[in-house]
């Protein structure tokens, strides 16, 4: 629905949403896995509709030296893939900026997964549809990373589920071959916050909460 303009109440509000598209597709032996933080609530309401086991997958975005807050890409538990959406040549870094930048982002990740899971792997999906969500999708490396994640624990089939993304970054993934399953697509895309009423972060203690539910 390219183009489509779609606001949410909340991350609540939007997993309802998300959860009667991904409930039309029919899958087969589904699982949910929320990207933390924010993606864990939208998760549980589709998890709840599909009546499927609830999970996290833990990817972490790779931050710029010097300006953590502009991603570079993001690397994913488990095998720690990375993915970048940058020639590090044309961020002018050296190896060894990149490095430690990949490598700050991987400790987090392996922080959250002790937080999260006891810091146990992820575990095996053969058999089952994977449905991977995040409360939305801007640059894409963070889902990638995770979608890596992912197929890496023998998934059949693997889902991208978001309530709300770029255009550019829906159809770039959606020609590399992944299942996108987003509602909106607004023109206008900026950031993923500015198409929620209500965008608080999430905190770690709402996610174990939603875990243990």
């Amino acid at each position: 629905m390219a183009g489509s303009e779609v606001r949410f109440r909340d991350r609540q509000e939007a997993g309802r949403a998300l959860a009667e598209a991904v409930a039309a597709l029919d899958l087969v032996r589904p699982v949910v896995l929320g990207l933390p933080r924010g993606g864990v609530p939208v998760a549980a309401e589709v998890a709840a509709a599909l009546d499927a086991p609830l999970e996290v997958v833990v990817a972490r975005k790779v931050g710029m030296p010097g300006r953590p807050e502009y991603a570079i890409g993001a690397v994913s538990e488990g095998s720690g893939a990375v993915v970048l959406h940058h020639d590090p040549g044309e961020l002018a870094l050296t190896d060894h900026d990149l490095d430690r930048a990949v490598e700050d982002a991987a400790d987090e990740a392996r922080r959250r997964v002790e937080r999260y899971r006891a810091g146990l792997p992820l575990p095996a999906l053969t058999g089952r549809t994977a449905v991977v969500v995040d409360d939305g999708l801007a640059t894409g490396a963070t889902a990638e990373a995770a979608l890596g994640a992912v197929r890496a624990r023998g998934a059949d089939e693997v889902i991208l589920a978001v309530p709300v993304g770029s255009p550019g970054t829906v159809a770039r993934l959606t020609a590399a071959g992944v299942r996108v399953v987003c509602l909106s697509t607004p023109s206008g895309f900026t950031a993923v916050g500015l198409w929620y009423d209500d965008f608080t972060q999430t905190t770690d203690a709402e996610v174990l909460a939603l875990l243990g539910r």
